[in-house]
């Protein structure tokens, strides 16, 4: 498997020294539940992308802190290749930023969300039993961080998992995109530092309650495992 990672952001500072990138927290985590994969990180807000797509099976939307729905121009230019993209049926991940860009060019609305942000440990409702590593899961934890989301399912998409705060927290579309809103290659300790930066911007009793949240551990080495036999075509459960 050859998969292309477009990474949508820079991490900075102390998040940088630690973790590099948001194409190295992939690498983390897919290597964290045993797979061994060709990946190679392009940057979309330097412009960078592969010569062709096509030498890859498949193609990874990181987050950012960006709108998905912005004007800026590589913004903009990333639009257009994934509604390429979608029209050629590529294999395609999206988390966060990249769960909404997705859903927005399959013709979803995308907006801030209504409850305000959405950030540490977060339990949603599984709803999809026959997708692979799921046979058993009604719920599912994950770390969060967005003030942005998918207000309606995509056209032709199945939902995943969701909850009251995030109706469309998770969805797939055929056996080509899986889309979520949540971060499963975040560690505590990422969360944590972001909320430390916005701890003013979110008012002493959103941050404490999402800070103490986070003791609580998150569930995204089962997503890894999920999102790659996902990859790999291995048939729904029947």
């Amino acid at each position: 498997m050859k998969l292309c990672i477009l990474e949508n952001d820079i991490l900075e500072g102390e998040l940088a020294q630690s973790y590099g990138g948001f194409g190295a927290l992939f690498f983390r985590l897919f290597e964290s539940v045993g797979v061994d994969w060709h990946m190679e990180v392009f940057n979309t807000m330097r412009g960078e992308y592969p010569k062709s797509f096509d030498d890859y099976d498949a193609v990874l939307l990181t987050g950012s802190r960006a709108d998905s729905f912005s004007d800026e121009p590589w913004v903009v230019e990333l639009r257009r290749q994934v509604t390429q993209l979608l029209k050629e049926h590529k294999k395609m991940v999206g988390v966060c930023f990249g769960h909404q860009l997705i859903a927005l060019c399959l013709g979803a609305p995308v907006g801030r969300a209504p409850q305000g942000w959405g950030t540490g440990r977060m339990t949603y409702e599984w709803h999809r039993p026959d997708l692979p590593h799921s046979q058993d899961r009604t719920h599912i934890s994950l770390l969060a961080s967005h003030q942005d989301q998918v207000l309606a399912l995509p056209p032709g998409a199945k939902l995943v998992a969701s909850n009251d705060f995030c109706p469309v927290a998770s969805y797939t579309v055929g056996d080509a995109v899986f889309c979520i809103q949540p971060h499963p290659e975040f560690s505590p300790d990422i969360s944590a530092h972001l909320l430390d930066k916005r701890r003013h911007l979110l008012g002493e009793a959103h941050y404490t309650a999402s800070r103490l949240s986070l003791a609580d551990g998150h569930e995204g080495e089962h997503i890894g495992r999920m999102v790659a036999a996902f990859l790999k075509g291995e048939p729904p459960v029947a």
